[in-house]
C-alpha cells in the first residue's frame, strides 16, 4: 500500500515550497516575506502523542501542560494502565468526565501504531476518526506531524482557511468543503502548503499588531 511522500526534513521542506511556488507563485512570495524558515513540526507518533491532543481539547496551553504532567505522574499516558484506572484516578490527574471517555476508548482500541505508519492517508484518518473522541482534525495532524505525510491538509482549521484568504486575496474565509477544493491543487505538497499558510498567518497577524 502506498503512503506516498514523507516528509523528513528541511530539505523536503524546500522541495515542496519550490514545488508549491511553481504551481501558485504566491506561495513563493509569502515564504520570502518571512524571517523564518517553515518550521519542520515533526513529532513522535503513538499512543501518548493521541492522548495529549485529547489532553488538549478545548483547554488553553497552559491548562493542558499542567493536565499532561499529571497525567505523566499518574502513568495515565500507557494504554495498560489507561485501561484499568478508575474514575477517581482520572479526576485526580485534572481529567473531565469526557477526557476520561474518550482516553479508556483509545486505550480499549488497541492500535497498531507501527501498522498505521504503512497505511494510506486516508486510511490514517479513518482509523483514527473511528476511536471516541478523534475527530478528523486530530487524525489529519497526526498523520502530517507524527507520519510525515506530505499530502495531507486539515481542511477544517480555522487559521489555515483564513491563511488561504489572505494569501488568495478571497472575499470570504473558505469553508471545509471549499477549502478542500482549493488544497486538491496543492498535491502532493498539501502538508507543505498548509506549514506556510499557518506561518503565513501568524506572519500577518504580527505585522498588523493582532494578538
Amino acid at each position: 500500500m502506498a503512503v506516498g511522500r514523507i516528509i523528513k526534513g528541511h530539505d523536503c521542506i524546500a522541495e515542496g515550497v519550490a514545488a508549491l511556488s511553481a504551481i501558485d507563485p504566491r506561495f513563493g512570495d509569502a515564504v520570502a516575506q518571512m524571517d523564518a524558515p517553515i518550521p519542520l513540526r515533526l513529532r513522535d507518533g503513538g499512543f501518548e502523542t493521541v492522548l495529549r491532543a485529547i489532553v488538549g481539547q478545548q483547554v488553553s496551553v497552559a491548562a493542558a501542560d499542567a493536565i499532561w504532567a499529571k497525567v505523566e505522574a499518574a502513568g495515565l499516558a500507557n494504554p495498560a494502565t489507561a485501561k484499568t484506572a478508575t474514575d477517581e484516578d482520572y479526576k485526580a490527574a485534572g481529567m473531565s468526565r469526557q477526557k476520561t471517555k474518550y482516553t479508556r476508548a483509545l486505550a480499549h482500541a488497541d492500535v497498531d501504531f507501527d501498522l498505521l505508519a504503512t497505511l494510506p492517508n486516508g486510511d490514517v484518518v479513518k482509523t483514527l476518526t473511528q476511536i471516541s473522541g478523534i475527530g478528523t482534525w486530530t487524525a489529519e495532524i497526526y498523520a502530517m506531524f507524527s507520519l510525515g505525510r506530505a499530502d495531507v491538509f486539515a481542511h477544517g482549521d480555522l487559521a489555515l482557511q483564513e491563511g488561504a484568504r489572505m494569501l488568495l486575496d478571497l472575499d470570504d474565509r473558505p469553508k471545509e468543503k471549499a477549502m478542500r477544493d482549493i488544497a486538491a491543487a496543492w498535491s502532493p505538497w498539501r502538508a507543505v502548503a498548509a506549514r506556510i499558510l499557518w506561518a503565513y498567518y501568524a506572519h500577518v497577524k504580527q505585522r498588523e499588531g493582532v494578538q
